[in-house]
């Protein structure tokens, strides 16, 4: 699972660290993390301290796996929209041979299109789920694709320059045609209606479900992750799977991904890493899920190299039903000295699992396996760029999970970046309710914010157990949400408790106040500046936050536990009681456990219907009104180093340089020439 927190516009924080951190960070001080701003996005850099001093092996381990993260750009744009890699390639074309007014007003919105196209990895928003439309005319994309060398467009066989265009513009220009790329709404069929590519085109929700549900053994207990790296198509009126592997679906990507997997192998840090990758390479040729399961096994149970990396299909939030998985990659080095406080989390596992508020038919009795760092990102690829989680935690079968234990990691260099772009852009003096909560969070937000995360990611998504016999996708749509809420109640609850102080991780028993006021800040206010005028909340992440934040305005109102409040016409935050919120956290905690273990879907269904979904219209228009006038992006991502081999006169790598002077729209392109091996329509 993944805690994938697109900033809105992070508050200006300063934590407690160090002498030497102190240091560090003032050496970085001069780095130039913002890149550019378009539509609602704002690009940055970010950095990989610490890889010049890696050994020359551990170089050339990340340069390969680098490579291979990639290498599966192709997959992720086709599995978001049927049409998006034409619809990249014929944009990518316009852009390197539009001769025209390049100051004209439709060549302007072109490039914020285009822009557009490649953040959210295709035509739909990558947060909102709906589709983007055009600002330039119909005309000017006919007109400029028309005088085009047919050589360099995404043309099928036997196919004119017309009929491209004849296919292409209503994909584009007409809001009604696949209109969302994830429907999660219970009143339609989720799967007719969403413009994913999960599944062919006409298939309904209930084949898909009846389908997956043959295969189903209720007395397995060691199930693998049904649809997970497939495709459901009709061949012949008969519903099948189209693998995703070498020699099937995606295979001349998942060949070259295949070919740098292997070149990693031969200088791995040891044994365990080595067959994880070697397992990796086998799934990907045989498209085999219980290889798949082998390999979450090694992979989670190597907790000795310092790199690390994952490559898959693996989260299933691009899926309404959350089986099939988007392909995604990073590629990380530990940072030893920030692990120390995830290493103190994952050694007292058992300790707050033991003491949540959780009922205890609920709990699991043995923890096993929880392992935790704070990594070093070096490269993101697929699901994970521009747009990048700042924690992990894999794998996500829960019966892996029960008896092997998970693996987490909290992105520090990420969540840094996000952090020092933010400085002084007036976002606290506009939405925080006054001088007292803007020190604590000035203070403290920075750690008790990667803090949660750690919580979140090592502890949250590890914690608890289903009931035996419970269908790990019961909760169908509401699934991701559910799951997302239950992670983040587990970090909001323990983050107050006087056993991180005891343990040392925070110095300020009073610290935790500053991440429950961002959060509830965030989660009843601030998050709606990502949701466009009349729109619904969509994504999982955003849901979890709202369904938290509002569940607990409503049972604390007779306390007035917290507030919405007025002050110079204005609404804000106003947290009264923290003791009190925090046992609400607590009791709801509680609720979404047993609903996870359960399988209750009825009542998931209640629970985000009510809270997580539709947006007070009148607060909307405030907020937006406010956050306009800051000239901020609500959503930020990332370009990626660049790594450069050096070698010698026989090829061998002697060194491997990392650079972070490539711009936006080159990197783009660059991907788009050296890492595209997909024809258009797969």
């Amino acid at each position: 699972m993944k805690q994938k927190l697109i900033m809105i516009a992070t508050v200006a924080l300063f934590f407690s660290c160090s002498s030497g951190e102190k240091k560090a960070m003032n050496e970085q001080d001069d780095f130039n993390y913002s890149v550019e701003k378009f539509a609602d996005l704002e690009i940055l850099r970010y950095q990989a301290p610490g890889f010049e001093e890696l050994t020359l092996k551990q170089k050339e381990l990340i340069y390969y796996l680098s490579q291979a993260a990639l290498e599966g750009r192709d997959i992720l744009f086709d599995q978001n929209c049927r049409y998006n890699l034409a619809i990249r390639r014929t944009l990518e074309a316009i852009f390197e041979n539009y001769s025209g007014d390049k100051t004209s007003s439709d060549y302007k919105e072109f490039e914020i299109y285009l822009k557009r196209v490649w953040f959210s990895n295709g035509i739909h928003h990558h947060y909102g789920e709906e589709k983007f439309l055009p600002g330039f005319s119909e005309t000017f994309f006919a007109e400029t694709v028309k005088v085009i060398d047919p050589s360099e467009l995404p043309l099928k066989e036997g196919e004119t320059v017309e009929h491209l265009i004849t296919e292409l513009t209503p994909v584009m220009f007409d809001p009604s045609l696949l209109a969302k790329k994830v429907v999660q709404d219970p009143h339609v069929d989720a799967i007719y209606t969403s413009a994913n590519n999960y599944y062919e085109e006409g298939i309904t929700q209930k084949e898909v479900e009846d389908f997956y549900n043959k295969m189903k053994d209720p007395k397995d207990t060691k199930p693998v992750s049904y649809g997970l790296n497939s495709r459901l198509v009709k061949e012949n009126g008969q519903l099948t799977e189209k693998v995703w592997k070498v020699g099937g679906l995606y295979s001349p990507a998942l060949e070259r991904i295949v070919g740098w997997l292997e070149k990693a192998a031969t200088v791995a840090e040891n044994d365990n890493q080595k067959r994880s990758i070697e397992l990796l390479i086998e799934y990907y040729k045989t498209g085999d899920l219980k290889k798949f399961d082998e390999y979450c096994i090694n992979w989670v149970q190597d907790i000795d190299s310092e790199i690390d990396f994952v490559n898959g299909f693996t989260e299933s939030y691009g899926d309404p039903l959350g089986m099939k998985a988007s392909w995604e990659s990073i590629v990380n080095f530990k940072n030893p000295e920030a692990t120390k406080r995830t290493i103190i989390i994952s050694d007292n596992a058992q300790w707050f699992e033991e003491h949540s508020s959780v009922a205890d038919q609920f709990r699991k009795k043995v923890v096993k396996g929880v392992s935790a760092k704070v990594i070093t990102n070096a490269i993101m690829g697929g699901d994970c760029y521009p747009a990048t989680p700042i924690g992990i935690n894999l794998p996500n079968a829960n019966w892996i999970r029960k008896e092997y234990g998970s693996k987490s990691v909290t992105i520090e260099n990420i969540t840094d970046a996000y952090d020092k772009a933010a400085r002084g852009n007036g976002f606290n003096e506009e939405f925080v309710w006054s001088d007292v909560e803007r020190q604590s969070l000035k203070d403290y937000a920075f750690i008790t914010g990667n803090l949660h995360t750690d919580l979140h990611e090592c502890l949250g998504h590890g914690s608890g157990q289903l009931l035996p016999g419970v269908d790990p996708d019961a909760l169908g749509i509401y699934g991701s949400t559910i799951e997302e809420t239950r992670a983040d109640l587990f970090g909001l609850y323990f983050i107050a408790d006087k056993k991180l102080v005891d343990l040392g991780l925070l110095n300020n028993p009073e610290a935790y106040k500053s991440e429950y006021y961002k959060f509830m800040m965030n989660g009843l206010m601030t998050q709606l500046v990502r949701i466009e005028p009349g729109k619904s909340i969509e994504e999982s992440h955003m849901r979890n936050r709202a369904l938290i934040a509002r569940w607990v305005l409503e049972k604390g109102q007779s306390e007035q536990v917290v507030e919405l409040a007025q002050k110079d016409g204005k609404t804000y935050v106003s947290i009264n009681d923290y003791n009190k919120l925090r046992e609400l956290f607590g009791d709801l905690l509680a609720e979404i456990q047993r609903v996870k273990s359960e399988g209750d879907f009825n009542t998931a269904k209640d629970l985000v219907e009510k809270y997580a979904v539709k947006v007070d219209p009148a607060l909307h228009t405030e907020i937006l009104g406010r956050y306009k006038k800051l000239n901020l992006s609500p959503y930020k991502g990332f370009v990626n180093p660049v790594y450069e081999p050096v070698k010698d006169a026989t090829g061998r790598i002697t060194d491997v340089k990392v650079s972070y002077n490539e711009g936006y729209a080159g990197q783009m392109m660059r991907y788009s020439k050296e890492y595209s091996s997909l024809p258009s329509y797969n």
